[in-house]
């Protein structure tokens, strides 16, 4: 009688690994097919246009700058410097930010660029040294700004505003 419980013990520890390694090759598969037809565009569509000339929507700049985010020309914001309230921790502020316009508008933006420097001079000026110095500083401050910007530059004309610097030192 105990051969027997020593043989079941046995066949129940020495469970296949078949359909472990079944499932997994399974799922790579249709995981790498649905990869495949979501990039290639079967699924969920695509830009019929692009996929007939051979480009899935992958713009490389060689179309006048479109792509799958449509069209985009960005123009920089000259650099500023603010000095801060004599009593903050820090004593300047170094910001410099690029606008995400309309292509169309890319010239209309640039011509308007003293204006948009003294609104966002004027705006960073009348900021608290204590608002600065939050950790989320930068989401107010970007809304703000870019509200501001699109009040000077017109509503259809400048779509975000990007920070790429802000130092306070």
């Amino acid at each position: 009688m105990a051969d027997t419980e020593e043989d079941e013990a046995e066949a129940s520890g020495k469970k296949s690994k078949k359909p472990l390694i079944l499932g997994l090759v399974g799922a790579l598969v249709l995981g790498g097919g649905a990869f495949f037809a979501l990039y290639s565009g079967l699924i969920l569509g695509g830009d019929n246009n692009a996929a007939a000339h051979g480009d899935a929507g992958h713009g490389d700049g060689a179309h006048g700058g479109e792509s799958a985010l449509g069209n985009v020309a960005f123009v920089a914001v000259d650099p500023l410097i603010i000095t801060l309230d004599p009593q903050a921790q820090s004593r300047h502020l170094r910001f410099q930010a690029q606008l995400e316009v309309t292509p169309a508008y890319e010239q209309e933006v640039t011509l308007l660029m003293p204006r948009v420097l003294d609104v966002l001079n004027s705006y960073l000026r009348a900021v608290e040294a204590a608002e600065l110095e939050k950790p989320t500083a930068l989401i107010t401050l970007r809304a703000q700004m870019l509200r501001r910007v699109q009040l000077v530059t017109g509503q259809d004309r400048v779509r975000d505003l990007l920070i790429t610097e802000f130092v306070l030192n």
